[in-house]
């Protein structure tokens, strides 16, 4: 018996994507990261456009980048107006490689039901800065703050001032050989409802993790890696294997971590690289995009206020 030959289908040759029903297309859509949204697809046809106007397309907002010097201005225009987009409904917001305090003060000024906050290398933003954001966040359940710095009193304040925050992870660039417990005590001081603690690279030792474990008695996963000064020894050993359900040591491997750190020795410092591969000194950090996002240049922003409270709607043609 012959063969049937298999039939091609016209319709799926010249299958129209605008005619996918518009919770569909915004499904799709969200996938994608702010930039992407803002800079490209938007841009596609009117149906897509007003499908990403719509505030609930904004409620999660992911500005990765990869951390060009010279796009974080832009970068930052683009929250703004994302955050104007959300209408006040945004949860959760990712921001790598730039930002500012009046960038800070702007999302929690309009978003007082964030729960989730991640900065990642935002070497802009002052340590004391994150403590009065926390002010006006009280829905803040998780908060990172990896490779950039604040200070104790600002964590104190942020604990104080957010009590439903369940999950921190303050992870450091560099190794630091001296101990230095400051930090590990604000947040067993002020942080009591803690499930999840990421701690990498930090100078606590053994005093800051006993009052950790004292003063946050729900943790349930507890990330020491390349905290150097820590000693698991006896008691403490004993102490973190009977509380915390998944501990990692300070020794363990890194491998799984989205950044990859080098091996930590006497008098050396992190070595950090991207997933890609070796980066250059001034860009140490993973991109977390696959493909490269052309955006508009910074000399097109020499206009732009980072400290208005108008937002970044007046001053971009998104909405053009």
């Amino acid at each position: 018996m012959p063969r049937r030959k298999r039939k091609t289908s016209a319709a799926v040759e010249t299958r129209n994507w605008l005619e996918l029903p518009p919770d569909v297309t915004a499904s799709i859509l969200s996938r994608l990261g702010a930039i992407e949204i803002l800079n490209s697809a938007q841009k596609v046809c009117s149906q897509w456009r007003n499908i990403c106007k719509d505030p609930s397309m904004w409620r999660s907002i992911d500005m990765r980048n990869s951390g060009e010097l010279e796009d974080g201005l832009v970068h930052e225009q683009m929250c703004f107006h994302a955050v104007d987009r959300s209408c006040g409904h945004l949860l959760d917001i990712n921001i790598e490689h730039f930002g500012t305090d009046g960038l800070l003060f702007y999302i929690a000024e309009r978003s007082v039901h964030l729960r989730r906050l991640r900065l990642f290398a935002c070497y802009d933003i002052s340590y004391d800065t994150l403590g009065e954001v926390a002010l006006k966040l009280p829905c803040l359940e998780e908060l990172e703050i990896s490779i950039c710095y604040i200070s104790k009193h600002a964590l104190e304040t942020i604990g104080r001032n957010c009590p439903l925050l369940k999950s921190l992870k303050y992870n450091h660039r560099h190794c630091q050989h001296y101990a230095c417990d400051d930090h590990a005590l604000a947040i067993a001081q002020s942080m009591p409802e803690l499930r999840r603690l990421e701690l990498l690279g930090n100078a606590l030792s053994n005093e800051g993790l006993q009052a950790i474990l004292d003063g946050c008695r729900h943790l349930e996963y507890l990330d020491l890696r390349q905290c150097l000064n820590v000693r698991l020894e006896e008691d403490l050993e004993k102490k973190c294997m009977e509380r915390i359900k998944t501990l990692r040591r300070p020794y363990d491997s890194t491998h799984d971590y989205e950044f990859s750190v080098g091996d930590c020795n006497a008098g050396s410092s992190y070595e950090y690289y991207t997933l890609g591969g070796i980066s250059d000194d001034d860009n140490l950090f993973v991109n977390g995009y696959d493909d490269y996002v052309e955006i508009l240049s910074a000399s097109d922003s020499s206009d732009y206020d980072p400290f208005g409270i108008s937002g970044a709607s007046d001053l971009c043609d998104y909405d053009q």
